[in-house]
């Protein structure tokens, strides 16, 4: 009795199974009740100014389909069908197949690309998907699938990606690139001549020899704190060529300067500048390199050693040339109360505020860069120094130009600037 019922319930679920109605992929013509859909096309092209592996597609998007959705599917010319996008917004008016560091191969160059799209007004499921992907027949028209409706697009023409030779948004950098080459190219000329440049007055740079000078007449020595940077930062090493300058006019004077360092590279570093500074004046014999010493790679540790050390010492002149961050203001306010002249500079700009109040003369940010240049009076480096200032004129000028039209143009509603305004902006894009 068990057997022959297991048996009538296996005949059943066996019938109500395959008697469920399957879904059917129908074909309802090429003709659409919406002639918009009808019209509706995408516009496949190589991408413009790229290194190749990519395909642009784009299409008008009418507000009457706002609310619609498409997909696209990729057809090679060997037949292989990628899925590019599935249900984006129909608004959004483009997409990209380009290459990834997923699929570094997903776009040959050379190799030929049709595309076809699916507007939808519901997102497609993932059993259409596959039949789409996998045996569907492409061809233009209106489709009803588990009484849905879809229309297939008519495929693009058949693309294929490139790599430019040039990339044309970018001819604003070579036009700059060539104005600035040209530019060092000329005063590097004029300074190969001999011709006088003009270089703008470094009042910290002038007072360098003043400050030696006057701790040579009180008797005290020479103070330089290159700060709490490593030597691979710009602004100690900008320090340090500054150290080789100073050194060398401490040498001349026949005064003692102290180095107290933050990190053993750059200790042995300026020990080394310090040296090679002292023999070029012609007095080795007053290099000691027990001044140039190491402190504490503490950042506080370091300004309280370097304070103490002030407060012992009294230096004639300080000189706070480097990388600094919290502990400048405690350094330039020890060296302000025992009266020592003081020369700051770095490029930590959150810093320059209390180097400015506390110390009287203060090197802001590009003006350490050029110190070197500026205390050795090389003609070949006051060349380019001289190019580099007047290459910013150039570029202060343009924003100014720039400023005046947007005002009048966008401000004040003249056209002929907006005008202006906007050919100055295009020639400027990179």
């Amino acid at each position: 009795m068990k057997k022959i019922f297991f048996f009538i319930l296996s005949i059943s679920l066996f019938i109500l199974i395959f008697s469920q109605e399957k879904p059917i992929l129908t074909f309802l013509g090429e003709d659409t009740p919406d002639s918009i859909v009808k019209n509706f096309t995408i516009d496949a092209s190589d991408i413009p100014n790229d290194g190749g592996g990519g395909i642009e597609l784009k299409w008008d998007s009418p507000e009457i389909l706002k609310d619609w959705f498409i997909s696209i599917i990729r057809i090679d010319e060997d037949g292989k069908r990628v899925l590019l996008t599935t249900d984006i917004p129909i608004l959004s008016k483009q997409v990209r197949d380009v290459n990834s560091e997923e699929e570094p191969d997903r776009v040959i160059d050379s190799k030929g690309y049709n595309y076809w799209g699916i507007l939808s007004k519901k997102f497609i499921t993932e059993e259409l998907l596959q039949i789409l992907l996998d045996t569907f027949d492409f061809k233009e028209g209106l489709y009803s699938f588990n009484d849905d409706t879809f229309f297939v697009l008519s495929k693009t023409q058949m693309v294929y990606s490139k790599a430019s030779w040039f990339n044309f948004l970018r001819l604003a950098v070579l036009i700059s690139l060539i104005i600035i080459s040209l530019t060092f190219l000329y005063y590097l000329n004029l300074a190969k001549k001999g011709k006088d440049l003009y270089i703008r007055k470094i009042n910290g740079l002038d007072a360098v020899e003043e400050a030696v000078g006057r701790s040579t007449e009180m008797g005290k020595p020479i103070m330089y704190i290159l700060g709490i940077g490593y030597v691979t930062d710009i602004p100690t090493i900008a320090g340090l060529t500054i150290l080789g300058r100073v050194a060398k006019k401490v040498a001349e004077y026949e005064t003692k300067i102290l180095v107290p360092s933050y990190d053993p590279v750059v200790m042995t570093t300026a020990q080394e500048v310090v040296k090679e500074a002292f023999t070029e004046a012609g007095r080795p014999d007053l290099y000691n390199k027990n001044d140039i010493m190491y402190i504490t790679q503490d950042q506080f540790g370091y300004a309280a050693g370097v304070d103490g050390m002030m407060m012992r010492e009294k230096p004639g002149a300080i000189f706070l040339q480097g990388l600094f961050f919290a502990e400048s203001l405690i350094l330039a306010e020890t060296g302000h109360s025992i009266g020592a002249i003081q020369i700051s500079g770095t490029t930590e700009t959150a810093q320059l505020p209390f180097f400015v109040a506390a110390c009287d003369y203060t090197l802001i940010g590009e003006e350490m860069m050029a110190a070197s240049v500026y205390l050795q009076k090389e003609p070949m480096m006051l060349g380019s120094i001289a190019a580099e200032d007047f290459l910013k004129v150039i570029i202060m000028s343009i924003l100014v130009l720039g400023f005046l039209l947007s005002f009048l143009g966008s401000g004040l509603k003249i056209e002929f600037f907006k005008n202006l305004f906007d050919i100055l902006y295009q020639a400027l894009q990179v």
